[in-house]
């Protein structure tokens, strides 16, 4: 079958015995089983969807409107439509979603970023509050500034 750029549409897979340095840009479905060390894109207005599996790793960005981790990404994930951390996901950086399902056992080093859309179909964002181990809102830090003589 053939998307609008006349390619073929099905799945890329980065195989675990393969590594790929530079950016990536796909529109249909991207598996990683191995290293990425580049950003990875979807094409714009594309359904597309990338899963990190557990022996795969990016460093990089990531913008994909569906998004499936179970490895390790150390960069921003940017996902407009629904992200998935599965329970061996680890990410050290900011995680911007709409919509975000994450398992017990995943891990963010990083903020939770909310992406929602006002009326006039604009992006605005709202950080997602700290919490504490025991789910109740953590203590907000009030800055403190010294002065030396």
């Amino acid at each position: 079958m053939f998307n609008k750029t006349g390619g073929e549409s099905g799945i890329t897979l980065i195989a675990n015995n393969c590594e790929v340095s530079g950016d990536l840009h796909f529109s249909d479905q991207l598996q990683i089983n191995g290293v990425v060390k580049g950003n990875i894109y979807a094409v714009e207005g594309s359904k597309a969807v990338i899963t990190v599996s557990e022996k795969g790793w990016v460093k990089g960005e990531i913008r994909v409107p569906n998004v499936i981790i179970n490895g390790k990404v150390y960069g921003d994930v940017y996902s407009d439509k629904h992200i998935e951390l599965a329970a061996k996901a680890e990410i050290k950086g900011n995680v911007y979603y709409n919509l975000i399902e994450m398992v017990l056992g995943s891990r963010v080093d990083g903020n939770l970023v909310h992406i929602r859309k006002d009326k006039d179909g604009k992006r605005e964002t709202a950080q997602v509050p700290q919490v504490d181990a025991a789910g109740k809102p953590a203590p907000k830090m009030i800055p403190v500034t010294t002065k030396t003589a």
